[in-house]
């Protein structure tokens, strides 16, 4: 039998007799406006290779230099991370041949990162707090994107032929790599996605990239291996690469962990090999025996002068560091006095930024969260989009809830208002006077619509009088129905138990 004839083992099963070390490693594509080590445009989506030249083509001749936003982006990175900036690093050359890299080989850092020996903190849904240290961050260079044409799918093995792309080639990366994550047991799957997410958070936060997965500005490779429950020596490890999802991450993880577990229990061998992840069904399949860093012949990079930034630049970008996500989401949760749970819905609903705009923008905190997190979810959902994708702005539902506060909507309207708002019919005070939707306040309109509620229902005004003020409701409902909704509620209650002699 070969280990690819193996069934999974139980994740539960697995976990008893095993326990999970993780690496992860995250390639974090910056968003400078020229290449890492020449003058190119970074931009997406122009034509296939109009944004090449002698230098990032890896020509004869040609001299690289190094893109100081870049060497910036890489500290500030750092310092988020809890690391130590290194007074001195420099640059090598890491061999090998494969078709996307025109000059056969990258340029990265080897043994001398800009930044080392930190951590992230990041948080489970649960609230409880994992600490991940972070080996190093280092610069280096992406590669350029090959396609491959006429194979069933997408990949090497059965095409065609291949086409290249050296557009990516030399745009600035970062290559954050963690310590050996333990502890972590039957947990490590979450573990692992809640990592990447604070990561990325952390990453947008300092503006230095979008670190949109789905467009590869963000990968992860995962490194896994299992060890005996009692053991300290780590197994042998798979790596399965580029993994562009966090829902992905998750699922990569845990069926790597089903996958040694199966291995090694029917006493086979895990091969230390790289592994592609496979989004359809959340397998991952061989890819190639993973090399060592000696097999990369890697040394220093003679055309380019070491990197040594000044203590006092350093210091300078640690001032200037942005309050960092963890502490700006627990900050907002104790200011907002809602659970960690409610908190954990709103991220999970893309809605935070959105919310806090919408407070900034003169709404209370709990408004802003009922919009967003009720109606304005409700209706991302049903359209199959992300909240920030709909067409409104946090300014609108801001003004939204001030109409709602002062009287001038019920919910009712201001759902009506808000699908106006959807519909490109305008802002909120458009939308409410070209569809009359104010509330009836008035003492006149609505004195006669509660007139006519009592007279229409002589029953139920007859059991008010008796004492059974929650008979109301029902006269409540006639005025609200006779008024298309927008009576004031709370107004016409008053009104009726005084029309009827009652005391609230």
């Amino acid at each position: 039998m070969t280990v690819t004839d193996l069934a999974l083992m139980p994740y539960e099963e697995a976990l008893a007799a095993y326990d999970p070390v993780m690496g992860l490693e995250v390639h974090v594509e910056l968003g400078t406006r020229t290449k890492m080590f020449c003058g190119c445009s970074t931009a997406l989506d122009a034509e296939a290779n109009s944004q090449t030249c002698p230098t990032c083509l890896g020509l004869p001749g040609a001299l690289p230099v190094v893109n100081a936003k870049g060497v910036e982006s890489a500290i500030r990175i750092g310092l988020a991370l809890n690391c130590k900036i290194a007074e001195w690093c420099r640059f090598a050359r890491k061999n090998y041949f494969y078709p996307d890299m025109p000059k056969n080989f990258q340029t990265s850092q080897y043994d001398e990162p800009i930044a080392y020996d930190g951590y992230l903190d990041v948080q489970l849904e649960d609230g409880e707090v994992f600490r991940v240290g972070i080996e190093r961050a280092h610069m280096e260079e992406d590669t350029g994107k090959s396609t491959h044409v006429g194979g069933a799918t997408g990949r090497i093995h059965g095409a065609s032929h291949s086409l290249l792309d050296y557009n990516r080639a030399g745009i600035p990366l970062i290559e954050i790599v963690t310590k050996p994550i333990v502890g972590a047991g039957e947990r490590a799957p979450e573990v692992a996605r809640a990592y990447v997410a604070e990561l990325r958070e952390v990453i947008r936060a300092l503006g230095v990239s979008e670190a949109r997965m789905e467009r590869g500005q963000l990968r992860c490779d995962v490194n896994l291996s299992l060890r005996p429950k009692g053991s300290e020596t780590f197994g042998t490890r798979s790596e399965t690469k580029n993994v562009n999802s966090l829902r992905s991450v998750e699922r990569a993880t845990r069926y790597e962990i089903q996958r040694h577990a199966a291995v090694l229990s029917s006493g086979g061998t895990v091969v230390q090999e790289t592994r592609h992840f496979h989004e359809e069904d959340g397998s991952t399949t061989s890819g190639r025996v993973k090399e060592e860093a000696e097999d990369y012949r890697y040394f220093p990079e003679p055309d380019l002068v070491p990197v040594a930034p000044s203590r006092e630049w350093v210091e300078e970008l640690r001032a200037s560091l942005p309050e960092l996500p963890l502490v700006r989401r627990n900050r907002l949760r104790q200011e907002w006095g809602i659970s960690q749970h409610e908190m954990q819905s709103v991220l999970n609903a893309g809605a935070l930024d959105l919310i806090v705009a919408t407070i900034d923008a003169g709404a209370k905190a709990a408004a802003a969260r009922k919009w967003w997190m009720g109606e304005l979810a409700r209706r991302a959902n049903e359209q199959g989009v992300e909240l920030a994708e709909l067409p409104i702005t946090p300014g609108q539902v801001a003004r939204v809830a001030a109409l709602v506060e002062e009287g001038s909507l019920n919910d009712k309207l201001a759902r009506q208002v808000i699908e106006g708002v959807l519909a490109g019919e305008g802002d909120p005070d458009t939308v409410v006077e070209k569809r009359g939707l104010k509330v009836v306040s008035d003492e006149g309109a609505l004195g006669a619509a509660v007139d006519e509620a009592i007279a229409a229902n002589p029953d139920i005004a007859e059991k008010v009088r008796g004492g059974k003020i929650a008979a109301a409701g029902a006269l409540v409902g006639a005025v609200m129905r006779a008024t298309r909704g927008q009576a004031d509620a709370a107004r016409a209650r008053e009104l009726i138990l005084e029309k009827l002699g009652v005391q609230g």
